[in-house]
């Protein structure tokens, strides 16, 4: 389930920390958590377990702000007021409503210790979805555009953490190991272990692009991860576990904004 919100900013020049998608993620998961017990009652209300637990309502990622800025030292000087964000959550589609009213007029503070910006969301509209032409358990190829950096990795020999681009044949399959995992979370062991699950990177006219993200910046916890941009990712599966890919995030760190995609080109087998 995917959404679009448009953001204005309540100053007249915002500026935010160029690491936003930390702060961001923050100022979501207190909406969220503000809404856990209605989101309880809600599922209590409607039956809904599996795909409709808690533990779905946090599976969940965003995309890239999508706003005009310039670059100012480790900020962003944003040239309008209006920002735009999808949001996706891996949750049954009778919770529509219920998130659009979870983020309508709510506000959002995107800050650090250098820059602060605090938004108002002024529209929330529900993305229609892609994939609704085809059956759950129907075998489907999907191209997705990343929205936002992914970010795969492994350890080397020498036991340390390894961000992987695109053309290492590692990242593909860390992405499906990744991905299995969800599957497990959202439905069981044994189907996660017996899913057909495939995924393969191709480039675009341009070349794969990184991008280098602080988490945390200037604190004890500061962490930074790699993650790409500007290339395809192309996956079979069942189109319930594709359907979860989209919803959830591909690669690591989705609940930072890492992973968003979007579809490019469907077909079945």
């Amino acid at each position: 389930m995917r959404f679009l919100l448009r953001f204005a900013s309540i100053y007249k020049e915002p500026v935010i920390p160029i690491n936003y998608q930390y702060p961001l993620s923050a100022a979501i998961y207190k909406i969220i958590e503000r809404a856990d017990n209605a989101y309880a009652q809600f599922l209590h209300d409607t039956g809904y377990r599996q795909s409709g637990s808690l533990k779905s309502f946090k599976l969940f990622t965003f995309s890239d702000l999508s706003t005009p800025f310039n670059i100012e030292g480790n900020s962003m000087r944003l040239l309008t007021q209006q920002a735009e964000l999808v949001v996706c959550f891996h949750l049954p589609h009778a919770a529509e409503n219920f998130i659009k009213g979870l983020f309508m007029q709510q506000q959002l503070d995107i800050a650090d210790k250098k820059s602060k910006a605090r938004f108002e969301v002024q529209t929330v509209e529900a993305l229609p979805d892609p994939l609704q032409a085809y059956k759950p358990h129907e075998i489907i190829n999907v191209t997705l555009k990343p929205l936002s950096p992914i970010v795969a990795g492994a350890h080397n020999e020498k036991k340390q953490y390894e961000f992987l681009a695109p053309g290492d044949p590692r990242f593909a399959e860390t992405l499906i190991y990744n991905w299995r995992s969800k599957i497990a979370t959202c439905f069981d062991e044994a189907t996660a272990i017996n899913a057909l699950l495939l995924a393969e990177t191709a480039p675009l006219p341009r070349l794969p692009k990184s991008r280098l993200l602080t988490i945390k910046a200037d604190t004890p916890e500061e962490t930074k991860i790699r993650g790409w941009m500007n290339f395809l990712l192309k996956v079979t599966g069942e189109k319930r576990f594709v359907e979860l890919l989209m919803n959830a995030g591909a690669g690591v760190y989705n609940s930072l904004g890492m992973g968003s995609v979007e579809v490019e080109k469907i077909k079945t087998t």
